[in-house]
């Protein structure tokens, strides 16, 4: 069967958020200041209820992967939303998946009516770091917005073409 993606449904939350802790704690990322201790992480699906928001998951033989979402967070520039949990399963990096979600967010926040993506990572997260820069996100000398995830110190942000 082949990698499907679709949008966030509320039966995805346990898991997500399993992925999400489970992925930082294997790059030895902080737990404060994170998506670890950030009390959204355990649902998602209400999250991205919020309007001007999109969350989508992807999947393969039923198994969830993991996913990436688009979020007007607090305190952003007019037209620009941030990326944000765009975390995948240890066994499903490194093929291009991430990638793949990164397009289809780009796609929605189009849609969404945003010229901008803004993003919050970690040093630890150099491979996800290295496909941020290779989708055209350049890094920044400051956070933008109120993400809360005050433990993040790369922030990086792409012009929508």
């Amino acid at each position: 069967m082949p990698i499907t993606f679709r949008t966030i449904q509320a039966r995805d939350n346990e898991q997500l958020a399993k992925i999400i802790r489970t992925s930082l704690e294997e790059f030895k990322v902080p737990k404060i200041g994170t998506a670890h201790s950030d009390p959204t992480t355990d649902d998602l699906f209400k999250l991205f209820q919020t309007a001007g928001s999109s969350y989508f998951v992807v999947e393969e033989n039923g198994q969830l992967l993991g996913g990436s979402g688009i979020y007007p967070t607090e305190g952003l520039p007019e037209g620009c939303a941030e990326l944000v949990k765009l975390y995948l399963s240890e066994n499903a990096r490194g093929k291009g998946i991430g990638k793949q979600l990164l397009e289809k967010c780009f796609e929605s926040a189009r849609q969404l009516g945003y010229n901008q993506l803004y993003l919050e990572t970690l040093p630890q997260l150099a491979q996800a770091v290295g496909m941020y820069e290779k989708a055209g996100f350049k890094a920044l000398d400051t956070a933008l917005g109120n993400s809360g995830h005050f433990a993040c110190n790369i922030w990086m942000l792409k012009t929508l073409d």
